[in-house]
């Protein structure tokens, strides 16, 4: 199946990388939402459970030791409609920084969108690849959680819509630079109903 994500997708990630999320106004609900819709083949089953063992999995694999050109953790993600943006946090910490509100209140507008009711998502959060690998999933995963807990608290989505998963720097967008701020990024993922 292929990807159905909008065909701004790349610019998307090329505003995640340039841009910070205040300056992020272009970006529409509309836009999200139609990046999101197209489900209608069977999704492949992906669950946040399911990637949080792929990801522990792959700290102990030596053979995934090497941060540049690491092949992605599960190229399932990248077949599904989906939308990466960049929500910025407090430095090293999982506190949402007050001008990403914004992004996150166009996620949960979308998320509202009749054509998106009744489906799942998956908040995936990504690093870099600076600093050591198990806390960049720790951090990743927290981060996720406090977007995941942001669209049901203050926002009000339905907690069952939303798993939340931290998956640190072992899905890189650009493997070729593990360090380079594309990498830290946010998606949300249709999942399917």
């Amino acid at each position: 199946m292929p990807c159905r994500t909008l065909c701004l997708a790349p610019l998307l990630a090329l505003l995640v990388a340039v841009l910070p999320a205040g300056a992020q106004t272009k970006l529409t609900s509309d836009d999200l939402v139609k990046s999101l819709q197209g489900i209608e083949a069977e999704v492949p089953l992906i669950s946040a459970a399911m990637l949080r063992q792929q990801a522990a999995e792959s700290l102990q694999n030596p053979a995934r030791a090497n941060r540049v050109n690491r092949e992605p953790l599960s190229e399932q993600l990248n077949k599904l409609a989906q939308f990466t943006v960049a929500v910025q946090f407090d430095f090293d910490s999982a506190r949402i920084r007050p001008q990403s509100y914004r992004t996150v209140g166009l996620i949960a507008d979308s998320l509202y969108h009749p054509h998106l009711l009744g489906y799942r998502f998956l908040v995936v959060g990504h690093t870099d690849g600076t600093g050591n690998r198990e806390y960049n999933l720790k951090l990743s995963q927290q981060r996720a959680d406090a977007i995941r807990e942001a669209l049901v608290n203050p926002f009000g989505i339905d907690p069952d819509r939303i798993e939340a998963v931290g998956l640190g720097e072992e899905q890189l967008l650009n493997a070729a630079k593990p360090e380079a701020a594309q990498n830290r990024r946010v998606q949300l993922i249709n999942i399917g109903r």
